[in-house]
C-alpha cells in the first residue's frame, strides 16, 4: 500500500526538525515547537501540515532575516540529487520535505525584503525547490525579483538554475497564478534563452514546462520561438522544444507543427469513412482513412483526429486524439483503420445522439463526419 504523501510531515520528521534547530539556536524551544507542529497533525493533509510547521518556525524562530539566516544556514544537510529527487531527512541536517515549510516562512517574513531572502532561497533549493515561495515576490515586485532570476540562471549549481525557470513559470500547478507574466510573458524570454541549452535534464525539462505554460496564452509567440530555437538544434534542444510545444502539438496548431517540420501537406486523395455510423455506448467507434500525397518526396506527418462529444446543452465539444506520427514517401498512400472505444470512464459524462469525427493532418482539417451514440435505456 502507498504511504500517504501528508506522511513527509511525520511526528519523526517534525522531532527531527525540532532536534536539529535546536542545535544551531540554544534558545530555540524545541518542546513549544513541537507541540504547536503537531496541532491537528492525524487530521491535517499534506499541505496543511507544512502550514502547520510553518507556524511552529514563526513561533520559536527569530522573524528577523539577519537574526534568522544563521541558524537556517547551518541546520541545512546534503544538497538534493539532480534529478528532481529530495533527500531524506537526516542527522545530518534540514533537507526533503522539511525545507518546504521553511521557504514560506522565509517568505512571510521577507516580503519586503527580497535581496536577503533571495540569499536564503538559493540555498534552500539546493535541498527543496524554493519555485513555491518565490512567487510572492514575483507578483510583488516582478522587475526587482527578476533580476535576481537573470543571475540564478547563469548560477554554476542546477538546483538554482531550475528555480530560476520553475519560480517564473505563469500557471505552475499549486502555485500563486502570476498575472503579470501570463498577460505578457516576454520579460520571461531571456531567462529561458540563457537555459534552453543546459547541460541537464532537470533544468531543461523546467525551462520546456515554462514554455508550456506561456502556449496556454500565446500560441503564436511560441510558435514563433519553437521555429527560431529549431535552427542548429541539438537533439537535446529539440527534445526540449518538442515537449515545450506539446500542448499545441495536441492542438494541431499549424505554425507550431510547421516550427517542428510538420508542414501542410497536398494530397491527391483524401477519405476517411465512419464504419459505425450508430455506436452503442460500451462498443466502439470505428474509422477508416486513405491519403495519398500529390508531390513525390518525403512528407513528416501528424494524423490526429477528435470526436466531438456531445454535451448536456447540446453543444458539441472537441477532444483531439494523436493517431500516428511518421514519413509519408513518394505517392505512397498512407492508410489505416482505428476502433475508439466509447465506454465509462470517470472523465466524461456521454450522452446520447449526434456526435462527430473530424481528421487533422498536420494541423489541418481533413473534413468532419457524423455518428449517433446510442445509451441504454
Amino acid at each position: 500500500m502507498v504511504e500517504p504523501f501528508k506522511n513527509f510531515f511525520s511526528i519523526a520528521v517534525i522531532q527531527r526538525m525540532a532536534a536539529i534547530l535546536s542545535a544551531q539556536s540554544p534558545s530555540f524551544d524545541a518542546t513549544h515547537f513541537v507541540a504547536v507542529a503537531s496541532i491537528d497533525h492525524e487530521t491535517n493533509e499534506l499541505k496543511q501540515r507544512s502550514q502547520q510547521i510553518q507556524t511552529a518556525l514563526k513561533a520559536t524562530l527569530p522573524n528577523q532575516l539577519d537574526d534568522l539566516a544563521p541558524i537556517l544556514l547551518g541546520a541545512l544537510g546534503p544538497e538534493a540529487p539532480i534529478d528532481g529527487g529530495v533527500t531524506s531527512n537526516d542527522r545530518d541536517g534540514l533537507n526533503g520535505f522539511a525545507i518546504m515549510p521553511i521557504c514560506d516562512f522565509v517568505a512571510e517574513i521577507g516580503i519586503n525584503d527580497w535581496p536577503k531572502a533571495a540569499a536564503l532561497f538559493e540555498e534552500l533549493t539546493k535541498r527543496f525547490s524554493a519555485e513555491f515561495a518565490v512567487r510572492p515576490f514575483l507578483a510583488k515586485d516582478p522587475e526587482a525579483t527578476l533580476k535576481t532570476f537573470h543571475r540564478w540562471a547563469k548560477s554554476d549549481n542546477p538546483h538554482v538554475r531550475r528555480l530560476a525557470s520553475e519560480g517564473c513559470r505563469p500557471l505552475l500547478p499549486w502555485g500563486i497564478r502570476l498575472h503579470a507574466f501570463v498577460k505578457d510573458p516576454t520579460p520571461l524570454l531571456p531567462i529561458l534563452e540563457t537555459l534552453k541549452d543546459d547541460p541537464t535534464e532537470y533544468v531543461r525539462r523546467s525551462v520546456a514546462n515554462n514554455i508550456n505554460d506561456i502556449a496556454k496564452n500565446h500560441p503564436d509567440l511560441v510558435a514563433d520561438l519553437a521555429a527560431r530555437w529549431m535552427q542548429d538544434a541539438s537533439k537535446n534542444r529539440q527534445r526540449l522544444v518538442r515537449h515545450a510545444c506539446r500542448t499545441l502539438i495536441k492542438k494541431g496548431h499549424p505554425p507550431t507543427l510547421a516550427a517542428l517540420g510538420y508542414k501542410p501537406i497536398e494530397l491527391d486523395q483524401s477519405k476517411f469513412e465512419i464504419l459505425t455510423p450508430t455506436v452503442e455506448f460500451g462498443t466502439g467507434l470505428k474509422f477508416k482513412y486513405l491519403l495519398t500525397p500529390h508531390a513525390p518526396g518525403s512528407h513528416p506527418y501528424i494524423l490526429d483526429f477528435a470526436i466531438h462529444f456531445k454535451k448536456a446543452n447540446g453543444e458539441l465539444s472537441p477532444k483531439v486524439f494523436k493517431l500516428s506520427t511518421g514519413t509519408m514517401e513518394g505517392n505512397t498512400p498512407l492508410a489505416g483503420e482505428k476502433t475508439v472505444p466509447i465506454k465509462p470512464i470517470t472523465t466524461r459524462t456521454f450522452y446520447p445522439g449526434i456526435h462527430k469525427l473530424e481528421l487533422f493532418l498536420n494541423g489541418r482539417s481533413l473534413g468532419v463526419e457524423s455518428f449517433e451514440l446510442q445509451m441504454p435505456i
